[in-house]
């Protein structure tokens, strides 16, 4: 919609910020049906015994390859001006590249395979983030932060979509994987035509209908406490059903899965009827604050559950809360980064806390489970999660 009078905000089009969500699931399908169900598979084809030693060094190579990638691309992006040949070459060169892991015949091929699959993806993740950056205003990241709710879930549809029986064989279902995720990115890129957004664009832009804005402290302040909650996030997702079994132990992995299947699906309502809540009252920050509040909570249920229901209502608050907190977060720090020219790489630092978390989470299980049991850890990731909560609601704003 264009700008009707001069101060009057201008608004980006709702089919390109469906398409744009659309594409970032797609980048969700790119690696969550691969990472979590066909990489095992072809780990313990070819590592067999050692499949557990050769998935940690894949994990390990995987994260650092991706953290540096996802900065290297995302300032590359920033440097050239523009985001679009760099998610079609990061595309294009990270489905063949999924498609050619079929061609693995050691585990050190493969796991070279797999770091340099991990640096064309990013080549395609990075400046897809950065994008929404460069032309969708302030005041519809809260909407934005909602759409993108549905990119986990669609990563964990994907993965039951292309392991449904007889659809395909495993080198079958890496091609349905790569043609999933052309068919989601290629839209926005193709038909998006996004509304030119020049006052997103440089530092020293007057922005039409600008809102308040955040000191230069609330960036360590977002940063640190999306990792905080990532941390926990992440040792759940590990550890998940262990916990579940370790309280009766007739609990299956499929009953994990359709709890995670539920979590997701529901989180995507509220994420959107929370950013559309805080587009309109302009709080941004207030969202994510009760959402690392609630998970807080979740996490201390988890700790004194006696029982299998306890046990899942605790995870069940803790996963919708964080869910919604992850997806208005990922919108909202767009918000706070000090310097548009600068988008790509710093947001490439910002995920860092996507990557960092699975480095730090293992110790952290190793250290407190032993002694404490699952109800220690859950205790520390409560405390965490309530230091997250505790940035955020004071974090600092300008005016």
């Amino acid at each position: 919609m264009a700008q009707a009078e001069s101060g009057s905000p201008q608004h980006q089009s709702l089919r390109f910020l469906w398409l744009y969500a659309l594409a970032v699931a797609g980048g969700a399908v790119s690696y969550v049906p691969f990472l979590t169900l066909l990489l095992p598979v072809r780990v313990t084809d070819l590592a067999g015994s050692e499949t557990i030693t050769y998935l940690a060094y894949i994990a390990f190579a995987g994260a650092i390859a991706a953290s540096i990638a996802n900065i290297g691309f995302g300032w590359a992006s920033d440097r050239t001006g523009t985001r679009v040949p760099w998610i079609l070459g990061g595309l294009l060169l990270s489905c063949l590249l999924l498609i050619s892991v079929s061609e693995a015949k050691t585990p050190a091929h493969l796991i070279g395979l797999i770091v340099v699959w991990q640096l064309a993806l990013n080549m395609m993740l990075a400046p897809l983030t950065a994008w929404a950056g460069d032309v969708v205003p302030d005041a519809q990241k809260g909407l934005l932060g909602g759409l993108l709710a549905f990119a986990p879930a669609l990563g964990a549809a994907a993965g039951a979509l292309v392991t449904i029986p007889g659809l395909a064989n495993p080198d079958g279902r890496l091609i349905l994987v790569a043609l999933l995720v052309a068919g989601m990115v290629l839209p926005v890129v193709l038909f998006g035509k996004p509304v030119p957004m020049p006052h997103l664009m440089s530092s020293g832009a007057e922005i039409p209908g600008s809102r308040r804005t955040f000191r230069r402290g609330a960036v360590s302040r977002m940063w640190l406490a999306r990792l905080l909650v990532q941390i926990a996030e992440a040792a759940l997702f590990a550890y998940l059903l262990i916990w579940f079994v370790s309280i009766d132990e007739n609990f299956t992995d499929n009953d994990t899965a359709r709890i995670f299947a539920v979590v997701l699906g529901l989180s995507v309502p509220l994420a959107l009827l929370a950013g559309r809540w805080s587009d309109r009252r302009d709080r941004p920050i207030l969202p994510l604050a009760i959402g690392a509040g609630i998970g807080t909570g979740g996490l201390l249920i988890m700790a004194l559950a006696q029982d299998l229901a306890g046990a899942i209502a605790g995870y069940v608050v803790f996963g919708l809360s964080t869910g919604v907190f992850l997806a208005l977060h990922s919108s909202q720090t767009l918000r706070v980064l000090p310097r548009p020219e600068t988008r790509g790489r710093d947001l490439g630092l910002f995920n860092l806390t996507n990557t960092m978390p699975s480095l730090i989470m293992p110790w952290l299980t190793i250290t407190l489970v032993p002694l404490f049991g699952f109800a220690g850890l859950f205790v520390a990731l409560a405390a965490l999660a309530a230091i997250a909560t505790a940035l955020l609601v004071t974090m600092p704003r300008s005016n």
